[in-house]
């Protein structure tokens, strides 16, 4: 979602441009469920990547390593004079750490994003890849003034605009109904959509029945779609008997998925990017973490933070089922263009 505009827009400025820019799209293979990576290349009309490591799951440790070894063998056959790097997963960090040290030039998209929970692998890897990265790329102001707390030059940040958003706002006349939605006759904005992935709400199964129950019984009677990640899947088999309002299913396409979002009553989520998405939809969005490092989905977007405080949360579903959310607003440059802007700087600037 994050690096399909820049690619569109880079062949955009190729068209017309006496600078061209040429490029390798390296795909390290880290998310490699065919819903949650195959689809996505399609449904963004991403080209198939000029090289995939095929690292696959495993630690973070040995997932690091594995990618760091392969794509130091990848900038050894094809050199390069600037890696583009996106977001904040393990590829992220390990992309940064091997073209730093082969002194090739890092732009980090989607940098200074901050949770201040070290807890969270993303916020070290967030970290990590903003010390040593070269250009920064933001999507919000504050995370501009993030980056200058940790000595990043003024001149080489630069505040774009959020290219998740851009691919929002390209498919949204491009959404497909899931088979999920039809098959058990569910209309639209009277389900709530749940994606649960982070250690701290899935990997404890009592405090994950706990969740999936509670949840359930707040929903009034109304379906809970829970498309189910990789990770979520091995807990919830050690779990039976679970509430029968939850619809689970395997992970969604991204055009399936994002029409749920666009047509829920509500999106309860651990998820980052979601955050932003029912933002910009104006979806209520209950986020059931202790931190955000989106706070701008809060304090001007549709998203409210509620950890696991049953209090609060069943506040926030009393608030949705009776219509009465919060007003929200669309983030300042959320305007679908960021990437058109990246490819500006990187040819005329970098």
């Amino acid at each position: 979602m994050k690096i399909g505009p820049i690619i569109a827009a880079i062949n955009k400025h190729n068209i017309s441009a006496d600078n061209t820019i040429q490029f390798r799209l390296v795909h390290t293979g880290q998310h490699y469920n065919a819903n949650l990576s195959d689809s996505f290349f399609k449904d963004l009309n991403i080209p198939e990547p000029d090289a995939n490591l095929e690292v696959g799951s495993g630690s973070h440790a040995s997932q690091t390593s594995s990618i760091m070894i392969k794509f130091e063998k990848e900038l050894l056959e094809n050199p390069s004079d600037l890696v583009l790097v996106v977001g904040d997963v393990n590829s992220t960090m390990a992309a940064t750490l091997v073209a730093k040290k082969m002194n090739i030039k890092v732009a980090h998209v989607e940098a200074g994003l901050r949770s201040f929970d070290m807890a969270m692998p993303e916020e070290i890897n967030r970290l990590v890849t903003d010390v040593l990265a070269d250009y920064f790329f933001t999507t919000t102001k504050e995370a501009g003034k993030n980056l200058e707390k940790l000595a990043a030059k003024k001149d080489h940040i630069f505040f774009v605009g959020n290219t998740m958003i851009d691919s929002l706002q390209a498919n949204l006349l491009h959404l497909m109904i899931p088979e999920v939605f039809k098959k058990n006759g569910i209309k639209e904005k009277d389900y709530f959509l749940l994606t649960l992935h982070r250690p701290s709400n899935v990997d404890n199964l009592e405090k994950l029945d706990d969740m999936l129950r509670f949840l359930a019984k707040l929903a009034n009677g109304k379906k809970i779609i829970f498309p189910v990640h990789p990770r979520t899947q091995l807990k919830l088999g050690n779990l039976p008997g679970l509430p029968n309002n939850i619809i689970f299913t395997d992970p969604l396409p991204y055009l399936e998925f994002i029409y749920l979002v666009k047509n829920a009553m509500a999106v309860v989520t651990d998820s980052g990017g979601i955050q932003e998405e029912t933002t910009y939809l104006k979806v209520p969005c209950l986020t059931l973490r202790e931190n955000t490092e989106r706070p701008e989905t809060i304090t001007i977007g549709s998203n409210v933070l509620l950890g696991f405080d049953k209090t609060l949360i069943m506040e926030a579903f009393e608030n949705v089922l009776s219509g009465n959310w919060k007003k929200s607003l669309v983030p300042e440059l959320w305007d679908g263009r960021a990437a058109e802007r990246i490819v500006e700087i990187l040819a005329n600037k970098l």
